[in-house]
């Protein structure tokens, strides 16, 4: 097993990387502080480690809530259930939430945590390989609105990160290739040698070979942990791991929370973010291409839906938390290894880049 810190001060917390972790209380038990548990999982987790995972909560008599699974249901109303069930049990604030599942349960849970008595401990058990290299780590929670992703919400800690490595056993291939996407980013905006063995290693990853696997959960794990220590608030480098962001949120939010994953869209944004470096002059021709091999090599989609233009690009981007007075400000690569957070580039290049990442009907 593999523990990192984050560290935050009072408020640091452990991240264990390993296997057949769901049902260790030895791990979980320091970071419960009350007597009342809560599971938060989903209709697809529930009966495959449901029950492994309450056998590290005997002690506290654990409850559990099932939310419907799929980023449509990451919503306000959804989130109620969650509140509707500690209150119905009479859970007080000395309570702890656990997160079960992906992305999306991690969030909500986050958020119910945040917000419940006005914010009560949770613990992170990420399942999908997203959600272990990325969302789990960092305490951003919240919930999608209509008009823009992940725009209610609130920064909350959890008090550890638990990464069974075996639930990825039971993860489809299009989840993998989604988790593969945020794995890439790591490399994309501050090391340069990662990307090279991604490269190299790519047919490792997709065939789910344990060391390759583990390797890559723990630097993409270490690297997050590092920039969130840095800034935790996202008010300087923490920002950087938006690459691809802006453009894959107005993907997801155009075509229907759903239809695409968070991390297919993703990679699609983090192929346009370099498309417009290549055209401000920061990257070459090769360097773009690079980011697209690797991209295909993921099995990740590489171009936006068809029928995005720019204006509609435009009119979701402006609904983003990147926003500054009006301007929306983008992550671009300053060479692969080397992100920056920039509103300085030509509205016409961001048109191109647009055109030419749309799909064809």
């Amino acid at each position: 097993m593999i523990t990192l810190n984050v560290d935050l001060g009072e408020r640091s917390y452990p991240i264990f990387i390993g296997q057949q972790l769901l049902g260790d209380a030895e791990r979980v038990s320091p970071c419960i502080a009350g007597t009342q548990v809560m599971i938060v999982t989903n209709e697809t987790i529930a009966p495959l480690y449901l029950d492994r995972t309450l056998q590290a909560f005997t002690d506290y008599d654990p409850a559990h809530v099932i939310l419907p699974d799929g980023e449509q249901y990451k919503t306000l109303e959804i989130l109620n259930r969650i509140f509707d069930e500690l209150l119905v049990q009479h859970f007080d604030r000395h309570s702890t939430l656990v997160a079960l599942g992906g992305g999306v349960i991690g969030d909500m849970t986050g958020f119910a945590a945040a917000c419940y008595q006005r914010g009560v401990d949770f613990i992170q058990i990420p399942t999908t390989l997203l959600a272990q290299v990325d969302s789990s780590v960092g305490g951003k929670t919240g919930v999608n609105h209509p008009q823009g992703k992940n725009m209610i919400g609130a920064f909350h800690q959890p008090r550890c990160v638990i990464v069974d490595t075996d639930t990825l056993k039971t993860l489809d291939d299009r989840q993998l290739s989604a988790g593969l996407a945020e794995i890439i980013k790591y490399g994309l905006i501050r090391d340069h040698d990662f990307i090279a063995w991604l490269e190299q290693n790519m047919d490792r990853l997709l065939a789910r070979d344990p060391e390759a696997t583990a390797y890559a959960i723990e630097t993409s794990c270490r690297s997050k942990a590092a920039i969130v220590a840095a800034d935790e608030k996202e008010s300087g480098v923490r920002a950087l791991l938006n690459l691809g962001h802006t453009f894959g949120h107005a993907i997801e939010t155009g075509a229907g929370y759903g239809h695409w994953l968070h991390g297919e869209a993703v990679g699609t944004g983090m192929l346009m973010a370099a498309d417009l470096s290549m055209r401000q002059g920061w990257l070459s021709e090769q360097d773009v291409l690079r980011v697209e091999n690797l991209l295909d090599k993921a099995e990740l989609p590489t171009r936006a839906p068809h029928n995005m233009s720019y204006e509609r690009f435009m009119e979701l981007m402006a609904v983003d938390k990147k926003v500054r007075a009006g301007q929306v400000n983008l992550v671009l690569l300053k060479s692969l290894g080397e992100a920056v957070v920039t509103a300085d580039f030509e509205p016409a290049l961001l048109r191109e880049t647009v055109e030419a990442h749309r799909a064809t009907e």
